[in-house]
């Protein structure tokens, strides 16, 4: 029987195989041909243990309905979009739980239309869902090899790149092998930490948020007097930037290092934020000649606003970058090659570079358990009635040296805040007070 729990928001995601099986691949891989009438789909997979199974599936639906089926194989998230975007197909699936533990799996959904690729949510495949046993169908499906394409396609972000000693850590997800194949153009000095895809991710969560996560990868810095370090997660669609000392570079800090580049190459363009990053985003995107767009939480969000407002390029507090330039789709990838060429640029340490842009204290992100959320945020809007609010998503309230957002999660009973201060003290005097009132 399906579990509709799969079937979320943006994608289809669950435990494998309690809640995400085979028997639940099929039923996603007819109904997504059933909602959209796509003809020619390509499917590529992540490199987590479940993927093989679930990718023979889901092409089985897919095939069951009608559809040509091309495989690209193992790959990053954005090499999907790559495809949907560069050759004749009509729509696209990748295999992913992204940066989810290691027990769980999903599908990402696109279609193409003229120009555009439109994301396919998972909770629209739920009415059209249905629990069938599976068929083999010998229909062969054809495979293709993007890379070389692919690899010329992003190396036009490249620029001159100084001769770095960097290390990378691929989270023994799928960037790893992308990553070697460009090691000899970007005249650098790579450092690989797990570029080997496993599945079990032996050495550190694929979400480089998880506590610990980053540890190795600062070690390796420090030891090896590296310039500076990156971070994928486990499909490789998020980034993160690692200082000379070790240190992780928040997310709405490298969104402003990348903005000031491209608003450089195209003035007065929009860059898209959702509403939990720093106040400092729209700042010195305005300060910039630039246009802040911000939206609620979530890539499909910040990926519309960028779509609607003239935008260059957009990202979010979880580190997905995305770029009008790519599709108006997220690229670790881009991201990484832009950075290490305003880097270059800067000559400077990254810790001096991003220090310049960090002006408030970093925001603060807590979790609550709530069941009745409605009745909380209420009493929260009523408490803080003397500041700004606004209501995007769940209630942002702005005084003018500090803000908070609070907001319910999609897809659990949660309340997530968010706090940003002008200085530290206040900011722990802050998450006291919001804490007292939102437990109480």
């Amino acid at each position: 029987m399906l579990n509709p729990s799969i079937f979320k928001s943006y994608d289809v995601r669950g435990i494998y195989p309690s809640e995400l099986n085979e028997n639940a691949a099929l039923a996603v891989g007819r109904a997504f041909i059933k909602l959209t009438g796509a003809k020619n789909v390509v499917v590529g997979h992540d490199a987590r243990l479940s993927s093989p199974a679930l990718f023979k599936a889901v092409v089985q639906g897919l095939l069951a309905e009608g559809a040509q089926v091309t495989s690209i194989g193992q790959t990053p998230t954005e090499g999907i979009y790559f495809a949907v975007a560069s050759y004749n197909f009509d729509a696209g699936i990748m295999i992913t739980a992204s940066h989810n533990p290691k027990d769980y799996n999903g599908f990402k959904m696109m279609t193409r239309k003229g120009e555009d690729i439109a994301w396919v949510r998972g909770k629209d495949l739920l009415y059209l869902a249905k629990d069938e046993a599976i068929t083999e169908n010998d229909t062969p499906i054809k495979e293709l090899n993007i890379w070389p394409d692919y690899l010329s396609f992003v190396l036009k972000f490249s620029g001159n790149i100084k001769p770095f000693t960097v290390a990378i850590d691929a989270s023994n997800g799928v960037m790893g092998n992308v990553i070697l194949e460009l090691e000899d153009k970007l005249q650098i000095t790579i450092l690989p930490l797990n570029f080997k895809p496993d599945g079990n991710f032996p050495n550190h969560s694929p979400n480089p948020l998880e506590e610990g996560a980053s540890s190795q990868i600062a070690d390796v810095i420090i030891k090896e007097k590296a310039d500076f370090g990156f971070m994928f997660d486990g499909d490789a669609d998020r980034i993160f930037l690692v200082d000379e000392q070790g240190a992780m570079v928040s997310a709405d800090i490298v969104l402003l290092l990348l903005a000031k580049h491209f608003l450089a190459k195209k003035p007065g363009t929009g860059i898209a934020y959702n509403l939990i990053c720093s106040r400092s985003v729209p700042e010195f995107v305005k300060e910039w000649g630039g246009m802040p767009v911000r939206t609620q939480v979530g890539f499909v969000n910040v990926r519309e606003g960028l779509m609607k407002n003239n935008g260059v390029m957009g990202g979010e507090l979880s580190a997905h970058y995305c770029f009008a330039d790519y599709f108006y789709c997220d690229s670790g990838m881009i991201a990484f090659l832009t950075l290490l060429q305003i880097i270059s640029t800067e000559n400077k340490p990254v810790s001096e570079i991003v220090k310049e842009l960090t002006i408030y204290a970093k925001p603060l992100q807590l979790t609550f358990k709530i069941s009745d959320q409605d009745a909380v945020l209420q009493k929260v809007k009523e408490k803080y009635a003397d500041g700004k609010q606004d209501f995007l998503d769940g209630i942002t309230v702005e005084y003018q040296d500090w803000w908070f957002n609070l907001r319910p999660s999609n897809t659990e009973p949660l309340l997530k805040l968010t706090i940003e201060a002008n200085t530290q003290d206040l900011l722990e005097q802050k998450k006291q007070e919001l804490s007292e009132c939102i437990n109480s």
